[in-house]
């Protein structure tokens, strides 16, 4: 109750009177301030929510400007702010590295949401190459002897038929799996190998999609924000997601093992305590999630 007042209160009233104050001590609008103050995700973070809470509406509708009128937005921004470029100069170029991450953001998310929401077609021959791609990347040595076999447990699947367990992300999830397989091949047949350990192991493919699944989620409850305006100084795309997801693979056979789980009847708790571990780590303004392999 007392948060939900000074939420209002100060969203309709001290935030207002504030700026205004500040404005006339320094000569400069919020925006600017910022800019003077705040560097990497925090100053975009900050950017963000000053033209989201605006009562301005050019301000407001920054934060769904389409990236071909940036430019034409910033114009719009500083004259609704009097903002002589003359006498701040990097304000067009601080402004528009900021809204290119904000919106590229926005963009990401539907992206990765249209790949998520096709379902693996086994009438699709992009599809389907693209899964014999996954097997010829992980077992190059082994000929599949049929499209639907038995072999596709040799690397992680649940069925004879793969394509039943990419229900839940679609063909998101084997595009992650391929990328993974394909830019860190060796680090891939070492957690290949690690997932049959005879007592630690786990369903490597299975796995894999859930963790599609995991950063889906984060990117879609926002937590990725301040990962991806410290990683990506422009418009964050699908690479940026995939390497996001390479990140989590290694790192989860890592704290998977490191654990010592009892059982893989156990994997969803140990799943939520990794998922736990993660959001944490984003929580942090100057997040940096590297892949060291």
């Amino acid at each position: 109750m007392f948060i939900s007042l000074w939420e209002f209160f100060y969203g309709n009233f001290f935030r207002y009177w504030m700026k205004w104050i500040l404005r006339q001590m320094t000569g400069k609008c919020e925006l600017q301030r910022i800019f003077d103050t705040c560097v990497g995700a925090q100053r975009t973070h900050r950017i963000e929510n000053s033209l989201t809470y605006s009562k301005n509406k050019v301000l407001q509708e920054a934060t769904h400007v389409m990236q071909s009128e940036v430019d034409k937005c910033i114009e719009d921004i500083m004259k609704e702010k009097n903002i002589n470029p003359e006498k701040d100069s990097s304000f067009k170029i601080c402004m528009k590295a900021c809204l290119l991450q904000i919106s590229g953001y926005k963009q990401l998310y539907v992206d990765v949401e249209n790949e998520r929401k096709k379902p693996y077609d086994s009438d699709n021959l992009q599809h389907e190459k693209l899964l014999l791609k996954l097997w010829h990347l992980l077992m190059p040595k082994n000929k599949l002897k049929a499209r639907i076999s038995k072999q596709w447990a040799d690397i992680g699947f649940q069925g004879d038929d793969p394509k039943t367990d990419f229900r839940g992300m679609g063909i998101l999830g084997l595009i992650n799996l391929v990328y993974f397989s394909e830019n860190y091949t060796t680090a891939a047949h070492q957690i290949l190998s690690r997932s049959n350990h005879p007592k630690l192991g786990y369903s490597y493919a299975i796995v894999g999609i859930n963790l599609t699944e995991m950063a889906y989620s984060l990117l879609k409850s926002e937590a990725l924000k301040f990962y991806l305006y410290n990683f990506v100084p422009g418009i964050p795309t699908m690479e940026h997601f995939h390497q996001f997801y390479c990140y989590l693979v290694y790192e989860f056979d890592k704290f998977w093992f490191e654990e010592e789980p009892e059982s893989i009847m156990y994997f969803n708790l140990y799943r939520e305590k990794f998922h736990e571990k993660i959001k944490r780590l984003l929580l942090d303004s100057n997040v940096a999630l590297t892949l060291k392999i």
